[in-house]
């Protein structure tokens, strides 16, 4: 099922490639209906608009096709359109640029393939493509999802994104993907770099994440490992993190 307004080739557009895929990426990259059944919608998260895209050649790298929607109430007004301030203002435009400074930077992340900005009027609509990464479940779906050993990784992936001062304003559980040899962050949507040595960004990232494991996890559970996340991350105590990170307030 495809869902939110579709790609219109024919208004005004602007995309945004990576080199390796310049010379064959085409807007028509960005319209999950072009891929037929080789577009599968993510049944996790993406609020209905994303696609996992098989591509048939072995050589080809899978992809990942998001379109950005709203949620809550203002989505009742409209769920793919924004106000246009200009294509380099847009979300797509912004998270692909972030998304190729993270990998410049060795961050482990998905690759940005493109990103499209299609405008109509006042509003703009936006699409994003990534390169799926391969054999991947997020951290509490995967096998090892209560190995403190794991978790002491992600606390240790966590601190170097924080180190070259990413800021993810939507760090949870969900967005912690897990292979059997690498962490990595995904949706960037609306973060950004900040200075490392800015502390604030760092508290809020960490408690956000704690506060989605507390719907999910049981108090001793989160308890344990969430202090193998902090020993990774190298925090000298919880206190850091504030009152909002007290493992007393998980599920029960």
């Amino acid at each position: 099922m495809i869902s939110g307004e579709p790609l219109e080739p024919e208004l005004p557009h602007r995309i945004l490639v990576h080199p390796e895929y310049q010379p064959f990426l085409s807007v028509h990259w960005f319209d999950a209906t072009y891929w037929g059944a080789s577009a599968q919608p993510v049944q996790q998260g993406g609020r209905g608009s994303a696609w996992f895209i098989s591509r048939s050649d072995a050589h080809q790298q899978d992809l990942v096709l998001r379109q950005y929607r709203r949620g809550g109430l203002i989505a009742r007004l409209s769920e793919s359109r924004y106000f246009f301030t200009g294509f380099d203002r847009s979300r797509s435009f912004r998270e692909f640029e972030l998304l190729r400074r993270l990998e410049r930077l060795g961050l482990p992340v998905p690759r940005a393939v493109g990103a499209c900005c299609q405008r109509a009027g006042m509003t703009y609509q936006a699409w994003l493509l990534m390169e799926r990464l391969p054999d991947c479940s997020t951290l509490l779906k995967t096998t090892r999802s209560t190995d403190p050993v794991l978790w002491h990784e992600v606390g240790q992936t966590i601190r170097r994104f924080h180190d070259a001062g990413l800021d993810h304003v939507d760090l949870n559980w969900n967005n912690i993907l897990v292979s059997d040899n690498a962490i990595y962050l995904i949706d960037f949507d609306r973060c950004r770099l900040r200075t490392p040595t800015q502390g604030a960004f760092r508290k809020s990232n960490l408690e956000r994440l704690h506060r989605s494991l507390t719907k999910v996890m049981t108090v001793n559970t989160l308890e344990t490992l969430w202090r193998s996340l902090l020993e990774g991350y190298s925090l000298s105590s919880e206190k850091e993190l504030g009152q909002g990170t007290r493992s007393g307030e998980a599920r029960h």
